[in-house]
């Protein structure tokens, strides 16, 4: 479990990163981000890190019945994080599918961190 509130964490702060980079960067660039100086590296970073967490993340939302979590959430919420890695470089994404999207995966990574907390304490 130490090491999926970890994954966890990291996954928060990378969502974070990326909803600051598309507002900061990618909204006042004149052109597009370099793929391979910019684009890939990130989305690889977040692609292998939500690859070691869905299953961890899944798993543990069947054996804890977690209130208010559900394994359909966290498979929705691995696919969304890995457009994320991409989609926020892309200058012609609207507001408000980048906001929406972020604040749906950070739901779901709040929730599950919120709820191991709880667990752990119990």
């Amino acid at each position: 479990m130490d090491h999926l509130y970890t994954l966890t964490t990291k996954l928060i702060a990378d969502i974070d990163e990326a909803f600051h980079i598309y507002k900061t960067e990618t909204k006042t660039r004149e052109t597009e981000a370099d793929f391979f100086t910019e684009v890939k590296p990130f989305a690889d970073r977040i692609h292998f890190r939500v690859k070691d967490w869905e299953p961890l993340a899944r798993d543990w939302v069947i054996a804890n019945k977690p209130k208010y979590l559900y394994p359909i959430q966290i498979k929705t919420a691995a696919e969304n994080i890995g457009y994320l890695g991409v989609y926020v470089f892309q200058k012609k994404m609207k507001d408000k599918r980048i906001t929406e999207m972020v604040k749906s995966v950070l739901y779901v990574l709040n929730q599950l961190k919120n709820q191991m907390a709880e667990d752990e304490n119990k």
